[in-house]
């Protein structure tokens, strides 16, 4: 009965040992997939589309949406996740663009302090606007969770990326740089985090459907 026992627990080791080692390399491929698909360079198509979406966390997103509204790109600008308080006209004379041409066609929302909720506010505008089309602006790292997020929240509208790409931010050689390397780790993690909970939700909404 001793070696049964001793043989079932050398088993159950080595088959903990596997499953460890492999969910490890699979993290580790996964993630080095995930730093070479990051975007590049800016999308070349500029179709027009009902609204450009802006997410907050850098000036360079609000001046590149700004700049897409006055290139005619779009009927209007929702800047999603601004502090309270914050006004667009404020937000316009900071960006240095003509409050007088583009504070009408500027809608800002107050209600996100995540990427899910980016989203979530995003598509209740979209569907008072009456929308179904948008340009998403966010930073290059951000994007491939923003989309995620985006898509599964509004699986029915067409998203186009348009990503900006942060000074500080390394996209090139990023393993070289431990600030760049760190802030892509994070948002991996943060991408699967949010994939096996969109899994779970839709998995969940099968089950009692």
């Amino acid at each position: 009965m001793f070696r049964r026992s001793a043989k079932g627990s050398f088993i159950s080791l080595r088959l903990s040992s596997f499953v460890i080692v492999s969910s490890l390399l699979l993290w580790i491929g996964g993630f080095f997939w995930f730093a070479a698909t990051l975007p590049e360079e800016t999308s070349n198509d500029v179709a027009p589309v009902d609204a450009i979406v802006v997410l907050t966390g850098g000036s360079d997103r609000i001046n590149t949406g700004l700049e897409l509204l006055a290139n005619g790109q779009a009927k209007k600008l929702f800047i999603s996740g601004v502090y309270q308080g914050v006004e667009v006209r404020e937000l316009l004379s900071l960006s240095q663009q003509a409050p007088n041409n583009l504070e009408c066609c500027v809608t800002l929302g107050y209600e996100a302090d995540d990427t899910r909720g980016n989203a979530l506010e995003t598509k209740s505008w979209l569907d008072e606007q009456g929308y179904r089309s948008l340009r998403l602006v966010t930073a290059s790292y951000h994007m491939p969770r923003s989309l995620l997020e985006f898509r599964h929240a509004m699986p029915r509208a067409t998203i186009q990326p348009y990503p900006v790409f942060p000074a500080n931010v390394r996209h090139k050689d990023w393993w070289m740089w431990p600030g760049s390397m760190t802030l892509i780790l994070s948002e991996y993690n943060k991408f699967l985090l949010a994939q096996i909970r969109n899994w779970g939700e839709d998995l969940r909404d099968k089950l009692i459907g």
